[in-house]
């Protein structure tokens, strides 16, 4: 297939080309692989690249580099997948090619096998913001590393998922600290204040105010690159449909009984997020028709939201992606749609793609990032919602992105009277995360008359 890039696309090539570090935060859908690809394949023809280093979500690093490179005419990088047993993985790095694509997960293998010196001359992290965290291992192992390379360049959708803090380590592994400081601790004191504290703990920080906003985002001018979808590209029409699905009496007693048990349990202690997310579990399980209970058995409590599925699926003309929440849900879903299968790799997206499969089953987080579903259908179900705005844009931009040319449908199923419809304002209003989830379990206890 030949690329024709669009305006932006050669502006972005040009730029990935032309600086020895950069970071294109592009919308989902924009070419951010066939951009990085075309930069890396004229850098390796003018010899100024030997061997590149991909690192990338699993699921990415399985099929979707190598799958975008195959399909383009003016490409002809030789790829080795880093994935796998240990043995295999050192096969693989010992394979001559041009890029060497490994997961996430193993970042901290792969510097602790070279001892912390990697023999390549380009890195390329495709969804840096899974390296939004300081204090995570693979950031750490890569911090040490990332002068072994002359060229880095960093990809996400969703730089900031949750707040602005979650730039510091993505564009530090970028630029070792040139735009945004040295250590997260000068960031924080130069751009953020203290928001939710209990004395000497700080829980959370806020902008110091909306200067520091618009100063970060000069900091950040000359090394990034951002755009987004609707500006660029004319995709069909997005469709959102929100299902209230109708719990019978007796299923939202059961409900309201066991929230009500569950939230004033925790009414006389501390609200964390640890434990917010613990109780928001418990509430979104039972949402959705099931919850574990203590000795991990699963309780039933109603089949709504299935019955609603399958209503759904009878009436589609189109393949259905159903997007699960909980191990039993999905167990739920395989009871009730033998066929249906289960996204696991890139076996299972190149069946979609092709037309082989009518019902998809996945889990958002592992449809996060980086694959090319549109091909296979253009109906979406949220059979079972959860509170992260990243994984609900990026999971919805599997469908809805470059190459689609159907209308995309979105469904999601709300069970009344429940924490879904928490969740849906939060989503809709763009504020899902760690904030909206305290807010929505602190609203429970205000309302069952905890503190």
């Amino acid at each position: 297939m030949k690329f024709v890039p669009h305006d932006y696309q050669r502006e972005a090539i040009k730029r990935v080309e032309e600086n020895n570090h950069y970071g294109l935060f592009l919308d989902m859908g924009l070419g951010k692989t066939i951009i990085t690809l075309t930069a890396l394949q004229d850098l390796v023809d003018r010899a100024e690249v030997t061997r590149a280093l991909i690192i990338a979500p699993k699921s990415v690093a399985e099929s979707t580099w190598q799958d975008e490179a195959g399909k383009w005419e003016h490409l002809d990088l030789t790829f080795s997948t880093v994935l796998g047993s240990a043995r295999q993985r050192v096969a693989a790095l010992a394979r001559n090619a041009d890029a060497y694509v490994i997961n996430r997960e193993n970042v901290v293998w792969l510097c602790e096998y070279y001892k912390y010196k990697l023999p390549f001359d380009m890195l390329i992290v495709d969804e840096s913001s899974s390296f939004k965290s300081p204090s995570a291992k693979r950031f750490k192992a890569l911090k040490k590393c990332r002068t072994c390379f002359s060229r880095i360049v960093i990809l996400t959708g969703t730089p900031a998922p949750n707040t602005l803090m979650d730039l510091w380590a993505q564009v530090y592994l970028l630029d070792g600290g040139l735009a945004l400081g040295r250590t997260i601790t000068a960031y924080r004191q130069m751009y953020f204040r203290p928001d939710k504290c209990n004395g000497p703990i700080v829980y959370s920080y806020r902008l110091a105010g909306p200067e520091a906003e618009k100063q970060i985002y000069a900091r950040l001018e000359p090394v990034c690159m951002s755009l987004k979808a609707a500006d660029y590209l004319k995709l069909p029409p997005r469709i959102d449909r929100t299902i209230s699905v109708e719990l019978s009496a007796k299923a939202l007693r059961t409900y309201q009984q066991m929230e009500k048990d569950l939230v004033l349990e925790m009414a006389d202690e501390e609200i964390t997020a640890t434990s917010a997310a613990a109780l928001s579990g418990k509430l979104l399980q039972m949402a959705n028709g099931r919850v574990y209970s203590d000795d991990k058995g699963v309780i039933d409590i109603h089949d709504a939201k299935a019955q609603a599925l399958s209503e759904i699926v009878e009436a589609s003309c189109s393949p259905v992606l159903v997007f699960y929440n909980f191990k039993h849900d999905l167990d739920r879903l395989q009871n009730l749609f033998p066929d249906a299968v289960v996204l696991k790799g890139a076996e299972e997206m190149r069946d979609w793609n092709n037309g082989k499969i009518s019902i998809l089953l996945a889990h958002p987080a592992s449809t996060a990032y980086g694959l090319n579903l549109q091909a296979g259908g253009h109906v979406i179900v949220w059979y079972g919602l959860n509170w992260s705005l990243e994984l609900y844009q990026q999971a919805n931009a599997r469908l809805y992105r470059q190459g689609q040319d159907k209308p995309v449908i979105i469904h999601h199923l709300v069970a009344k009277k429940t924490i879904d419809e928490q969740v849906m304002r939060a989503l809709a209003a763009k504020e899902a995360g760690q904030d909206a989830l305290l807010e929505a379990v602190k609203a429970r206890i205000r309302e069952y008359g905890g503190k």
